[in-house]
């Protein structure tokens, strides 16, 4: 099954320095750049760019001799049992993207002296596969994912690829690994894109050598009791991200140095950490998920905020679709039942003084994280200089505008709800 033509970050990049070129000129240049050519944006001359892109019609699949038994649905825990086979694409400055290929689960081999395992140069993505009602899998907004690995691997000078690409290839594995989907409801397969340096020198420059790979894994609800608000340590001792820095990618150095903060948060009784940013504590993420608050003003019109992508927060998928389903409710072009009639949707800075004063005031209507794993995770109360602050919660664990927005964004997911979100992978 061919992919939707969904152009990837780089590709709009050429596009926009191609559209001031002469029509002939553009012609020319966009097929030798399919030949791993590139065009020079002042000329219009052909360049070699020595990057020919990934290419799905040569990708080979060599299956594994021993399959392994599915783990229970039950018994799953979430990235502890990966499925019987994974996709790889190695990549060179002198030749470009190999050919990609599908091969058994198995250790990479790599040099002690490689470059990630020394300067973490190392992206990856969170996506999931679901089975639909009537046996369809579907992929959710796979295009997103792909458009911000691409400015991802800008960020740490990894090579970029065409986002298409990699979405055909990973739909002839998930294919492959269908049976690893759980039936259950609620289930799905995780998927886990990655991209390492790999070329064995020391020394902090551009890798050029480097590995593509994705792994599976199947996962159970994240709620399999139900709905569980949960408690932050509004974390004062760390910062997540600072402006300039690399907080708005997913580069695995941003996750590491986070584990201390939880470790605290966790010791003083709470499940996650609120990251707050400068002396005014304002809120950026909750853990690894974006953050969204909802307050009240005189007038009975409820804002819905969530902090601006201002280059410290992580562009999140699921952060893009709550804005998008709740936009589209404001404009009308799509209502949601549940949501209410008075709604405001911003993207702005928020503080901890801002919502402390909601709370006391009764203004503070729900907060909430969002994200891939958790969808969105229902926040109860926030540790935040020696005293809790009491976040409102529905009976069952949930706001009057988490709850509706989860049944739809799960509903899209799942395939109980049809949406342009949803990439079929395999009927």
């Amino acid at each position: 099954m061919l992919v939707s033509r969904l152009p990837s970050a780089p590709s709009r990049l050429a596009s926009a320095s191609l559209s001031r070129l002469p029509w002939l000129v553009v012609t020319a240049a966009r097929r030798h750049m399919s030949k791993g050519v590139g065009v020079d944006p002042m000329t219009g001359e052909a360049i070699r760019t020595g990057t020919a892109d990934i290419e799905p019609s040569l990708l080979t699949i060599t299956r594994t001799v021993a399959p392994k038994e599915l783990p229970p649905s039950s018994k799953l825990l979430f990235g502890r049992n990966f499925s019987d086979h994974m996709l790889k694409i190695r990549w060179t400055e002198a030749s470009g993207w190999d050919a990609p290929s599908i091969e058994p689960y198995a250790p990479l081999s790599i040099l002690p002296s490689a470059t990630v395992l020394h300067y973490a140069q190392a992206i990856f993505e969170g996506m999931k596969a679901y089975r639909n009602p009537n046996g369809t899998v579907t992929m959710f907004r796979p295009d997103k994912n792909m458009e911000r690995m691409n400015i991802s691997a800008q960020r740490l000078a990894l090579p970029t690829f065409n986002g298409n690409a990699l979405i055909e290839c990973m739909r002839q594995l998930i294919a492959l690994e269908r049976h690893w989907i759980p039936k259950e409801p609620g289930h799905s397969l995780y998927i886990r894109p990655t991209l390492i340096g790999t070329n064995g020198t020391l020394g902090v420059q551009p890798p050029n050598e480097a590995l593509l790979f994705v792994i599976c894994s199947p996962a159970g609800p994240y709620y399999p009791q139900g709905f569980k608000p949960v408690p932050l340590y509004g974390t004062t001792e760390y910062i997540r991200a600072a402006p300039g820095g690399t907080g708005a990618y997913k580069l695995a150095a941003n996750y590491a140095p986070g584990v201390i903060a939880q470790k605290m948060a966790a010791k003083a009784g709470y499940a996650q950490n609120l990251w707050l940013h400068g002396p005014e504590h304002y809120l950026t993420e909750v853990g690894t998920m974006n953050l969204f608050v909802a307050l009240k003003d005189e007038n009975g019109v409820i804002e819905l905020v969530t902090p601006p992508l201002d280059g410290m927060i992580l562009p999140g998928v699921t952060r893009d679709s709550v804005l998008t389903l709740a936009r589209n409710h404001v404009s009308g072009k799509k209502r949601l039942a549940g949501l209410p009639e008075k709604l405001k949707v911003s993207e702005r800075p928020i503080t901890m003084g801002e919502v402390k004063a909601a709370a006391e005031t009764g203004r503070l209507v729900e907060l909430f994280g969002t994200g891939t794993a958790c969808v969105i995770t229902p926040v109860e109360k926030i540790g935040y200089l020696g005293s809790d602050v009491v976040i409102p919660t529905g009976g069952d664990g949930m706001g009057p505008l988490s709850k509706p927005l989860w049944t739809e964004l799960t509903g899209i997911q799942t395939g109980g709800i049809e949406s342009q979100w949803n990439f079929v992978v395999t009927k």
